[in-house]
């Protein structure tokens, strides 16, 4: 089986990713628990791209 659909990720949601990856994401990239815990390392109050994780589902 191919890795995509191994991950449950389907095919449109991968190559818009891949070729608009810097036009969809200005900052860490994560899911919304990796984020907070890097917003908390870095001692910062509000995790301002949580929008970002919660934009496009992969699956």
């Amino acid at each position: 089986m191919p890795i995509l659909g191994r991950l449950n990720i389907p095919k449109d949601n991968w190559i818009k990713i891949v070729n608009e990856f810097g036009q969809l994401f200005h900052g860490p990239v994560g899911t919304l628990q990796e984020l907070s815990h890097y917003c908390e390392h870095l001692e910062k109050r509000r995790r301002h791209f949580s929008k970002c994780c919660q934009s496009m589902p992969l699956g």
